[in-house]
Protein backbone atom coordinates (compact mmCIF):
# COMPACT_ATOMS: atom_id res chain seq x y z
CA UNK A 1 0.00 0.00 0.00
CA UNK A 2 1.16 3.03 -0.76
CA UNK A 3 1.79 6.27 1.62
CA UNK A 4 -0.19 9.04 0.92
CA UNK A 5 1.94 12.48 -0.30
CA UNK A 6 2.06 15.28 2.25
CA UNK A 7 -0.77 17.22 1.49
CA UNK A 8 -3.08 14.50 2.23
CA UNK A 9 -1.46 13.19 5.73
CA UNK A 10 -2.24 17.06 6.41
CA UNK A 11 -5.73 16.78 5.53
CA UNK A 12 -6.75 14.22 6.91
CA UNK A 13 -9.01 14.12 10.48
CA UNK A 14 -6.99 14.17 13.51
CA UNK A 15 -7.61 12.11 15.95
CA UNK A 16 -9.28 13.65 19.11
CA UNK A 17 -6.32 14.79 22.22
CA UNK A 18 -7.87 13.09 25.18
CA UNK A 19 -5.16 14.88 27.39
CA UNK A 20 -6.65 17.93 27.33
CA UNK A 21 -10.36 18.69 28.92
CA UNK A 22 -12.59 21.49 26.66
CA UNK A 23 -12.60 24.12 28.98
CA UNK A 24 -16.40 25.27 30.62
CA UNK A 25 -18.69 27.75 29.57
CA UNK A 26 -17.60 30.07 32.84
CA UNK A 27 -14.11 29.25 31.45
CA UNK A 28 -14.51 30.09 27.82
CA UNK A 29 -16.00 33.38 28.71
CA UNK A 30 -13.37 34.16 31.61
CA UNK A 31 -10.40 33.99 29.00
CA UNK A 32 -12.01 36.00 26.47
CA UNK A 33 -13.01 38.70 28.67
CA UNK A 34 -9.30 38.48 29.20
CA UNK A 35 -7.81 39.29 26.87
CA UNK A 36 -9.37 42.77 26.80
CA UNK A 37 -12.76 41.80 24.76
CA UNK A 38 -15.96 42.76 25.98
CA UNK A 39 -18.75 40.76 25.43
CA UNK A 40 -22.87 41.57 25.27
CA UNK A 41 -25.50 38.59 25.23
CA UNK A 42 -26.07 38.30 21.45
CA UNK A 43 -22.07 37.87 20.98
CA UNK A 44 -21.56 35.60 24.14
CA UNK A 45 -24.11 33.60 21.92
CA UNK A 46 -21.50 32.38 19.13
CA UNK A 47 -19.63 31.54 22.08
CA UNK A 48 -21.93 28.92 23.40
CA UNK A 49 -23.40 31.36 26.39
CA UNK A 50 -27.08 31.34 26.16
CA UNK A 51 -27.30 33.55 29.24
CA UNK A 52 -24.26 35.97 29.47
CA UNK A 53 -26.03 38.10 32.50
CA UNK A 54 -26.06 34.43 34.87
CA UNK A 55 -22.34 33.63 33.62
CA UNK A 56 -21.42 37.36 34.56
CA UNK A 57 -23.23 36.67 38.22
CA UNK A 58 -21.83 33.62 39.18
CA UNK A 59 -18.42 34.80 38.20
CA UNK A 60 -19.11 37.61 40.49
CA UNK A 61 -21.14 35.87 43.24
CA UNK A 62 -18.55 32.87 43.28
CA UNK A 63 -15.14 33.80 42.52
CA UNK A 64 -15.68 37.89 43.57
CA UNK A 65 -14.91 39.71 40.34
CA UNK A 66 -16.14 42.36 39.63
CA UNK A 67 -17.10 43.85 36.28
CA UNK A 68 -17.41 46.69 34.12
CA UNK A 69 -21.08 47.15 32.51
CA UNK A 70 -22.15 49.41 29.85
CA UNK A 71 -26.16 49.58 28.26
CA UNK A 72 -26.03 49.58 24.65
CA UNK A 73 -28.50 49.37 22.02
CA UNK A 74 -28.08 46.59 19.72
CA UNK A 75 -30.45 44.98 16.51
CA UNK A 76 -32.11 41.88 17.98
CA UNK A 77 -32.51 38.95 16.05
CA UNK A 78 -35.23 40.31 13.53
CA UNK A 79 -33.29 43.69 13.44
CA UNK A 80 -35.48 45.43 16.07
CA UNK A 81 -33.21 47.48 18.56
CA UNK A 82 -32.48 45.71 21.85
CA UNK A 83 -31.34 46.99 25.15
CA UNK A 84 -28.52 44.71 26.35
CA UNK A 85 -25.98 45.22 28.60
CA UNK A 86 -21.79 44.53 27.38
CA UNK A 87 -19.47 43.73 30.29
CA UNK A 88 -15.24 43.68 30.65
CA UNK A 89 -13.06 43.19 32.85
CA UNK A 90 -11.25 46.50 34.21
CA UNK A 91 -7.69 46.17 34.54
CA UNK A 92 -8.01 46.21 38.48
CA UNK A 93 -9.68 42.63 38.62
CA UNK A 94 -7.27 41.13 35.66
CA UNK A 95 -4.43 39.70 38.16
CA UNK A 96 -7.49 38.21 40.46
CA UNK A 97 -9.31 36.84 36.77
CA UNK A 98 -6.35 35.01 35.86
CA UNK A 99 -6.11 33.47 39.17
CA UNK A 100 -9.77 32.14 38.66
CA UNK A 101 -9.19 30.89 35.45
CA UNK A 102 -6.25 29.03 36.40
CA UNK A 103 -8.63 27.15 38.87
CA UNK A 104 -11.26 26.82 36.65
CA UNK A 105 -8.73 25.10 34.18
CA UNK A 106 -7.57 23.22 36.89
CA UNK A 107 -11.05 21.82 37.77
CA UNK A 108 -11.76 18.18 36.90
CA UNK A 109 -15.11 17.95 34.46
CA UNK A 110 -17.85 15.80 35.26
CA UNK A 111 -18.02 13.28 32.30
CA UNK A 112 -14.57 13.30 31.40
CA UNK A 113 -11.69 10.76 32.18
CA UNK A 114 -8.93 11.20 33.67
CA UNK A 115 -5.97 10.99 30.62
CA UNK A 116 -3.39 9.49 32.90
Amino acid sequence: MKKGDRSEETSRPRKADHTTKPRTKIARILAHLLTGASLNRFEAERMGDHCLPSTVAALANRYGLTFQRRAERVPNGWGDPCDVTRYSLPASELKRARAVLAALDAKPVKGVANAE
